[in-house]
């Protein structure tokens, strides 16, 4: 008997890619009956089901697309669980599962190093347990600091109380890239539109995105060699040469090419605070509805880009656009091995980016096809909520609101896909097991292009 259910505990054990999903799933639910119950709505009244699971799916995937405003929609206890989801969804369900079995100095097994090395996209499951202290000890700096920072202009502004949680509340959220805001009461969906002229606020902010869409492990590597640039990591001269690159590269067109609509004094601040926001965060403030469909395309190329690997950011990641970039520019260098940095990229690396790269590809055009179908709204703006969505952004033409369950339900999806990533979501579905007795066949060759 005790055979059979060891045999039954194996058929049904879980790889480390599934419990990452499934573990998200079940934060979700939970998140969501919480913002269901009376006292979590300013109405007092039980908030329906999809607006619930809607917003706790934009939380815990740290979207920031919402269907009410977070201001003028729930009470400082539905606005604590959200923040909650953000923290958990920012450093993600296996690192606070390890944060709990640290304080209980519970031993931690093999299963779930391996959880936590795929959490967070370590190349080594080797001292899992101390990159996990380091990045709960410097998330929790960072964010101390950042409300530090951003106190001096919100306790003036809104009292002591409120001052302190809302610097709270915005440092957490900016650093976990979520998007969320309270700054609903000087309009519905206004996000940090009034602050466009603040570089007290929006630099911060700014810098907040910036370091949670780096990736844990890259922390970890600059920590460790500082200014020794040529000890990096591989993995982290990418992430930092693409982060500068579509850091800098939009912040200029923007500058260049959306002037009149950088509202302000301070366009120069706008412009690199709309060019850090667009591929992670969701902070917003400019009216994006004023932007040219150029722009908009930029904007939603660099949502569904994203962060790095194991941040706090969703998307494609900027590891797999750098891969897919390498490819173009060695194929018409005629060059057969892709080299970067006196380092060669292996062929599964690659299969594996352009497999992640055409999935996400894939899902916007056909999801902001069938948004705008069953919307009936612009294949424009339905194709910038999708890519909202799925780069787990959160910025929106201010369509959000008015989706009907269906739409909202999908939109869900995406956000939830965005988040856990397309590797896991394929890994998780699919058996990583090669069949051995699985023979190679001729080859043969087609003709393309």
């Amino acid at each position: 008997m005790s055979t059979l259910i060891r045999q039954k505990k194996k058929a049904i054990q879980l790889s480390p890619f599934q419990k990452i999903i499934f573990s998200f799933f079940l934060l979700i639910l939970i998140g969501a009956f919480l913002l269901m119950l009376p006292f979590a709505s300013r109405n007092g009244e039980w908030t329906s089901p999809i607006d619930a699971l809607f917003t706790s799916t934009s939380a815990a995937c740290v979207t920031g697309l919402v269907v009410r405003d977070t201001y003028t929609s729930w009470t400082p206890f539905g606005q604590f669980i959200i923040l909650v989801l953000i923290q958990i969804g920012g450093l993600g369900v296996a690192t606070m599962g390890m944060l709990a079995s640290l304080l209980r100095q519970k031993k931690i097994g093999l299963s779930q190093r391996m959880l936590m090395q795929e959490s967070i996209s370590s190349t080594r499951i080797n001292g899992i347990v101390g990159i996990t202290r380091f990045l709960i000890r410097t998330a929790i700096i960072i964010e101390v600091l950042g409300a530090i920072l951003l106190a001096p202009t919100f306790i003036p502004e809104f009292g002591i109380l409120k001052g302190i949680w809302y610097s709270i509340f915005h440092s957490i959220s900016a650093f976990c890239n979520a998007g969320f805001d309270l700054m609903g009461f000087k309009g519905h969906y206004s996000s940090l539109t009034t602050y466009s002229n603040a570089p007290a606020v929006l630099l911060p902010i700014s810098f907040l995105i910036i370091i949670g869409g780096l990736g844990f492990v890259t922390w970890q590597d600059i920590a460790t060699h500082k200014n020794h640039i040529r000890k990096y990591h591989f993995q982290t001269k990418i992430i930092l040469l693409m982060t500068f690159i579509l850091l800098v590269g939009p912040a200029i067109y923007l500058y260049a090419f959306e002037y009149k609509n950088l509202h302000g004094s301070e366009r120069i601040l706008s412009a690199w605070f709309q060019s850090t926001t667009a591929r992670t965060a969701g902070f917003n403030s400019t009216d994006l509805s004023d932007y040219n469909g150029i722009t908009l395309l930029y904007y939603t190329i660099l949502m569904v880009t994203g962060g790095a690997p194991g941040s706090t950011a969703g998307g494609m990641k900027v590891t797999t656009l750098f891969i897919i970039l390498a490819i173009l520019f060695d194929y018409f260098h005629g060059t057969k091995n892709i080299a970067i940095f006196h380092r060669s990229v292996s062929q599964s690396v690659i299969n594996q980016a352009v497999i992640v790269f055409i999935l996400y590809i894939s899902m916007l055009v056909f999801g902001g096809t069938l948004i705008s179908g069953i919307e009936g709204i612009s294949l424009k703006a339905a194709i910038f909520e999708v890519g909202s969505a799925i780069g787990t952004v959160g910025l929106s033409l201010g369509v959000t609101p008015t989706l009907s369950t269906i739409s909202k339900l999908i939109i869900a999806l995406f956000m939830f896909v965005g988040r856990v990533g397309g590797v896991t979501l394929i890994y998780s579905i699919i058996s990583t097991k090669q069949n051995p007795h699985q023979g190679k066949y001729p080859e043969e060759d087609v003709a393309v292009g």
